[in-house]
Formats: C-alpha cells, structure tokens, sequence
C-alpha cells in the first residue's frame, strides 16, 4: 500500500516537531510558543489542527493558492502593454516610479522586474568579481568636500551629438550642487559648473577630481611653481583642489554618472530635449528631483560653504583663462592669432612693454588689464594660424568642426556657380 507523501517547508517540519512533543508532554504550551517565537494561543490552535488531521493540520492552507495580494490579469496587462509602448529600455526601478508618476498604477519595483523577466524584456545581471577597495567614510558637514567629473556621453542618444556633463556631488550628502552640459570637457565647462555651484551655495572647502590635465599640471618637467588655470581659480577663492588617485577614490561621482547616464538620458527623452541649451534649462527641474530621491542627512547640520563670494565682476575675472602678456612699443599683443592694439589715453610711455593680464570669460569676451584697471583696446590684422595641438577628448569635435566648415564652402560654391550659370544663360537670352 502506497503512502500518501505530504512536503513541508522548514518552519513546518520544525512546527511539527514541536507538536509531537507537545501530544507527548515532554513539553508545555508556554517551552513551545518560546521555541515557535508564536503566542500560546497560536500554539493551542497549531495544536488542535494537529490532533484533528496529524502533520496535514501543520501544512499551510493557502499551499497552492494564487497570494491575496496578487494583481489582476487585467491590471498586469495593462501595465505591460504601456511598458512595451513608452518605456522598453527603462529599468525596473525606475520604470516603477514612471508607472506610479504618469499613469497612476502603483506597482512595486520587484513586481515589475519579475513581469519582465517572463515578457523576455530584462535579464537579471550577475554580479561580477570585482576587486575590493577600503571604504572611505562620508565627510560630517554639508559643504567640506564636493566631487567634480566630467561625463562624456551620448545624452541625446540619437536625436543629437555627443556630448558632455559636468557634475558636482558633495561627498556628505550626495546632493548634486551642480550640473552643466557642454560640447565638450574643458576648463571653461567647469569654471561655469563651479560657478553655479558657488553663487547657489558659497565656496566649499575642497574639491575632489581625478588627475586630468585641466586640474593638475602632469609634465614631470615643469617647474615646481607651474599651475592650471583651474588651479590658479581655486586657489583664487580660497578653495582646495584635492586630486584622487584611482577613479574608485571618487566613487560617489563616478556611480552618480551612472545614474545620471540611466535617469537623465530617459528624462530627456521623454521632454524630446534634443540640444544643450534646452537640456540646461531643464537640468534645475531635474536636480531638485534626484536630490529628493537619493540625497542622504549629513551627520552634523553645518554648513561648511562660506557665503562670502566674489561679485559678479569679480568672479568674471577669476572664473575666466589668463594669459600673461608683453606690450611692444606699440602697445600691440599677439593672443590666439588675433593683434590686440591697446588704446591708451595716458600721456607718456607707462604701457610700453608693460605687462598685461588678458582674461577670456565665460562667456568668450576679452578682458585686457594693468594693475586691475581694464584697457581699451581694438582687434586687427587676423594671422595665419599655426598647425594646433589638440588633445585626444577635443579632436572628434575639431574634424566634425573641420568637416562642417568643408561643406558649408562646399555648398557656398555650388551656388556661386548656379547663380553665374543663371546669369550667364539670361545674357544669352538678352
């Protein structure tokens, strides 16, 4: 004769153990509902079920029953056919949040990874073996150390280029302070990055970068003196530049850009944000979301950003490239293959061969300066320019710069040759 075979979990078998001996009085009520962690009155009714059916009346009831808590097949296809029609390549977290958000259905991150995975539309990723790095502690105060990176990317996706992010994360609280989308990483891109941060908030203590040309001067032949105009910036305000030995050391940064790279990228898309000055109107919206969503409570409530800042001027001048350079007796200069005459109104000859300041700001205009006091000046007389050095982030954007110009003459050509074959046909006519 066959005996019928019932399967308990763990934590039914051990209920059964303790009701065998419970029927044989080796123990009491009270030893059983301390070994279960259940109250006496559960262990009476465990107990009874188990003297009326014998180890079925331990089985749970609800074995092989849809959960209470499960959606309809209504609900579940509702949900997967607005997946499959406006978030195909979102992620489940996210996804959930954009359910929630847009279409008022509140489902739960796993729920929904798992109606992925049987839709064939996500794959659950392994983790990998990777090499293990000491963890740094947070910095205690909002304001002492702010980590900047740079993000090249294709933000856009197709809709438009490349391009770059530059973001500014303090280290305490993983806030972002500060976001700006550029052509391209330069110096530039991040005096105006550091800008934002500072007039919203004041100078931090320090920022925290990788070993990049623009934060830190990489000859081993240089001078011990030699600085980056980012450097000179900084120190210009007070702040330290604090530079990271392995891109692990500013992990806070670099696992935001992943983030940034997931979140921003499906955000701009959704908005069809297709250039940059479109996406750096939006950025504010932005920034206050994700810091509702994962900035953390620094362990002390001071604030380390000093509120004192330069003025508007001020900071144009700091936040901007100098050049040092020398009058001739002419009071000429050479800057970036343009001849920049001085006109001075001062009698005498106290600009000749004077040392001059000139300033490239932000926004691309030229300061002249001596002894902090601006000079007038006119441009003429563009030379040839000399074959240019370009580093390998800036040389896609200079042969797509090249290849434009091309064509635009190109096109300028063909033109000038259609509308000279026009005339020359209308003489004909005449």
């Amino acid at each position: 004769m066959q005996e019928d075979t019932v399967t308990m979990s763990h934590k039914e078998i051990t209920r059964l153990e303790v009701m065998q001996k419970l029927s044989s009085k080796q123990i009491k009520q009270k030893k059983a509902s301390q070994l279960l962690k259940i109250s006496t009155r559960q262990v009476r009714r465990i107990y009874k079920e188990y003297k009326r059916q014998g180890a079925l009346g331990i089985v749970s009831k609800r074995r092989g029953k849809p959960s209470n808590n499960k959606f309809p097949e209504e609900f579940k296809e509702q949900a997967l056919k607005i997946i499959s029609e406006n978030y195909s390549d979102f992620g489940p977290t996210l996804l959930s949040e954009k359910l929630a958000e847009n279409h008022e259905l509140n489902v739960s991150r796993e729920s929904v990874r798992q109606w992925m995975i049987e839709e064939g539309v996500w794959l659950g990723r392994k983790r990998k073996n990777t090499a293990i790095h000491q963890m740094r502690e947070r910095r205690s105060c909002f304001g002492e150390l702010v980590q900047i990176d740079g993000s090249e990317h294709a933000w856009f996706e197709d809709r438009g280029e490349k391009c770059s992010l530059m973001v500014c994360i303090d280290d305490a609280t993983s806030e972002i302070v500060s976001l700006h989308f550029e052509q391209t990483e330069t110096t530039i891109a991040y005096f105006k990055a550091l800008r934002i941060h500072i007039e919203k908030y004041g100078r931090p203590l320090a920022y925290y970068s990788d070993k990049h040309a623009i934060f830190r001067v990489n000859n081993p032949e240089a001078p011990d003196d030699s600085q980056t105009q980012l450097q000179r910036a900084l120190r210009n305000l007070d702040i330290e530049l604090i530079c990271a030995n392995t891109p692990q050391a500013k992990g806070r940064v670099e696992r935001a850009n992943k983030t940034l790279q997931d979140r921003l990228v499906k955000e701009l898309r959704l908005r069809k944000i297709n250039d940059i000055e479109t996406a750096n109107k939006y950025l504010p919206e932005f920034i206050e979301s994700y810091n509702n969503k994962f900035a953390v409570a620094p362990k002390s409530q001071t604030d380390c950003h000093r509120k004192s800042i330069p003025n508007s001027l001020e900071l144009d001048f700091i936040l901007g490239l100098q050049y040092e350079r020398k009058l001739s007796k002419d009071l000429e200069l050479n800057y970036d293959n343009m001849v920049y005459q001085i006109s001075s109104k001062q009698e005498g000859n106290t600009l000749k061969h004077a040392k001059v300041k000139v300033c490239v700001k932000i926004d691309g205009q030229i300061i002249v300066s001596h002894n902090n006091a601006n000079l007038s000046y006119k441009t003429y007389k563009k030379q040839p320019r000399k074959t240019e050095i370009v580093n390998s982030k800036n040389l896609n954007n200079k042969i797509d710069s090249i290849k434009n110009s091309k064509e635009k003459k190109q096109i300028q050509s063909t033109l000038i040759k259609s509308n000279n074959q026009i005339n020359f046909h209308d003489q004909a006519r005449l």
